[in-house]
């Protein structure tokens, strides 16, 4: 093995006894590292030296392998390092870097190199094992290049996409350096607290706190989490005893600050996550009351990491950060602000549709994992909670008790449910890494929000699907969430019933092959009646049992434009170029009468123009289908959407609404009489509104 390391003049030298090892260390991005394993040459063999044929390593497998030359010759290795965004420039980090690579006196070289690989940093031990343990042995981004200025002492500002590993991006050189400087080994009953760290929510600030706890204990150290809702009891005789770190949400840590209950005397990190959510809820002033609350900020070390940097938050760095402050920015001016590794699909859908419709999705894209469903409101939250079947989903809001909250947490993350329905309160601080599906039953409020409620899935190197629902009146929001997050949604219809059974054909089958061995002979009999009452085959009664135990007993097509049932949509393909809705409807009239006309709605042009694409009544669909014969134009029923030229018109139909005066009332669809009516009436119905107008 090689003995004591030392760097000098970009140059580290092994001592091994009376031989040492050169090695030539150059750290820019994407040059190459040589080891050299020699004895010291006389001058007049560095000429031949310079001659000798140097091989090197296969570099897209990223090893290196090193062939000997003539007896007695120096072995050079080349090692391609992987090019990265930025790599640590002291000697220290260069010098544990090669360590890696030369081995067995320079006879033997390491496989790939990672740069993010924990062993690469300046972390200790304890915390690598810990690391270890948990199966983390290479860093984030985010961690990795804010890893050495944090460890040095400096002011941070981390800036990456949500569920990229910001916390450990300060958890992590927060401990190191704790117990690096001594501060661990005189640890005194009663003492200060050395580390606050705020959080915008419970959820988040306990998950923090967990991961404080959890590798904070590996060097000794005792964390607290503190926040509204919960005893004061508890969390002052916690501080009271002396802890080292301090998580919380800004309004208790501010409550416990000026209560005298936590002193920020011996303060040596503060420590902002999440900054940006701070000023969405309403925290400005609870945060910088605590910011300020330090004594003599020089002695200080602050770090805020957020995955935006609005205007307060930018200013919160001037005003509280030292100005030799470090800023590791991961996104910048990109306009892909929202997850790369999230399926972004768009349905659409009334509001009064979502408790089938976010059944049917979970069907088809849950893949039997962990699923979030978020809604505007508490009342929406636990009554789509309470109307999901199967009994697999609870609700998550801000009137739920806190204690009921934890439970509810819990048992999401142990599987004892899968479908969790919450507000924004979850939006915030769920690490869950596991979760496969983000259903949003409505477009939220601005594009920032949506992108922290897709981020709960697709985290920690994952992949994973968000949906978000919408209807007419609020499909203006669409494209503002397209535009200020940078990505286009993947326009999707609602699952069909051919698809929502081959989903929920598989859950079934697999809950028929649960059943225990012991319970079948009790049902042999009523299934030996059936097959000879029945006359069917054995496989078509089968099948039948489990389309029942899968709910799905009848099949109804659904619109593709609006996600309707009992609405099929169809396609029109012409052999010349349709320059309006209107050229479609008179191809419709050369064979359909006016009152079979008067069915159709939301009619648009597909975008090559040579199509147009509606809704009809189900039970019409035979005679759009049958009478075209000798025609220049086709009509079919559509299994999937073709790219659309517009966005479905307003109107509805030709020139009407989804409600006016008459058409088919009922509740929730356009208020009294509102429904497929159009402007030119139908009898039926006495009130307006269109079909969309009402939630």
């Amino acid at each position: 093995m090689p003995g004591p390391v030392a760097m000098e003049n970009g140059q580290l030298t092994v001592e091994n006894g009376k031989k040492s090892k050169k090695v030539k260390v150059t750290e820019s991005v994407g040059e190459e590292i040589e080891v050299t394993a020699s004895p010291p040459l006389p001058e007049s063999e560095k000429k031949k030296k310079k001659k000798e044929k140097k091989v090197s390593s296969d570099s897209a497998e990223g090893s290196a392998e090193a062939e000997n030359g003539h007896a007695g010759e120096p072995e050079v290795v080349k090692v391609s390092k992987k090019k990265r965004a930025k790599s640590p420039e002291d000697d220290g980090a260069a010098a544990k870097k090669i360590q890696k690579v030369v081995e067995n006196g320079g006879k033997e070289v390491g496989a790939a190199v990672d740069p993010m690989a924990v062993s690469n940093f300046n972390i200790g031990k304890a915390l690598r094992d810990k690391l270890k343990a948990k199966g983390i042995e290479s860093l984030f981004p985010i961690q990795a290049q804010t890893f050495e200025a944090v460890f040095d002492g400096n002011d941070m500002v981390g800036r990456a996409r949500t569920g990229q590993g910001k916390t450990l991006a300060f958890v992590l050189p927060v401990l190191e350096s704790l117990s690096q400087s001594g501060y661990t080994k005189n640890l005194q009953r009663g003492r200060a607290a050395a580390v606050i760290v705020l959080a915008p929510t419970r959820e988040l600030a306990k998950q923090v706190h967990a991961d404080f706890e959890t590798y904070g204990s590996a060097v000794g150290l005792s964390t607290v989490c503190v926040y509204g809702g919960a005893p004061y009891g508890p969390q002052e005789n916690a501080l009271r005893r002396g802890v080292d770190i301090v998580v919380g949400t800004p309004g208790r840590i501010k409550d416990h600050f000026e209560r005298g209950t936590l002193n920020l005397k011996s303060l040596k990190f503060r420590i902002l996550d999440e900054a940006d959510e701070m000023l969405n809820m309403g925290f400005v002033d609870d945060v910088e009351t605590i910011l300020g609350g330090v004594d003599d900020p020089s002695k200080v070390q602050t770090l805020l990491f957020s995955a935006t940097l609005p205007t307060w938050v930018q200013q919160i760095a001037r005003k509280f950060l030292k100005a030799t402050r470090k800023t590791v920015d991961l996104v910048g001016d990109e306009k892909m602000k929202a997850s790369n590794s999230v399926r972004h699909l768009l349905l659409p859908g009334h509001y009064s549709m979502r408790t089938q419709l976010v059944q049917d999705v979970i069907s088809c894209y849950g893949s039997g994992g962990r699923i979030i469903v978020f809604t505007e409101t508490k009342n929406d939250a636990s009554e789509l909670a309470g109307a999901l079947k199967s009994g697999t989903a609870r609700a998550l809001h801000g009137d739920i008790p806190q204690n009921q909250r934890e439970v509810t947490l819990q048992g999401f993350r142990t599987g004892k449910f899968s479908v969790l329905v919450a507000t924004d309160v979850a939006a915030r601080g769920l690490d869950i890494n596991d979760v496969q599906l983000v259903i949003q039953c409505e477009p939220p409020r601005d594009a920032e929000t949506y992108i922290h409620r897709s981020g709960r899935t697709g985290r920690a190197g994952n992949t994973g699907v968000s949906v978000l629902f919408f209807d007419r009146k609020k499909e203006y929001m669409v494209p503002q969430i397209e535009r200020k997050a940078g990505f286009k949604f993947e326009r999707i219809a609602a699952p069909q019933p051919l698809d929502i059974a081959k989903a929920s054909g598989n859950t079934a089958t697999d809950s028929v092959l649960a059943v225990s061995d012991t319970v079948v002979p009790l049902f042999r009999q009523a299934a030996k009646d059936l097959v000879e009452s029945s006359g069917l085959p054995i496989l078509d009664i089968l099948a039948k049992a489990i389309a029942k135990i899968s709910g799905q007993t009848e099949l109804k097509r659904r619109s593709l434009l609006t996600s309707h049932d009992d609405s099929t949509t169809l396609i029109l393909k012409a052999n010349t170029s349709m320059y309006s809705p209107t050229y479609a409807f008179n191809c419709l009239r050369k064979f359909l009468p006016e009152t079979i006309i008067n069915e159709v709605r939301r009619m648009n042009l597909t975008v090559d123009g040579k199509g147009a694409v509606f809704d009809v009544p189900s039970k019409n669909v035979d005679e759009f289908i049958a009478e075209q014969e000798g025609e220049n134009f086709t009509v079919e029923v559509l299994d999937a959407l073709p790219e659309l030229q517009v966005k479905p018109d307003r109107s509805g139909g030709e020139d009407r609404s989804f409600g006016g005066r008459g058409g088919r009332g009922g509740r929730g669809f356009g208020g009294r009489g509102g429904g497929y009516g159009g402007s030119r009436g139908g009898s039926r119905g006495g009130g307006g509104g269109g079909r969309f107008n009402r939630r």
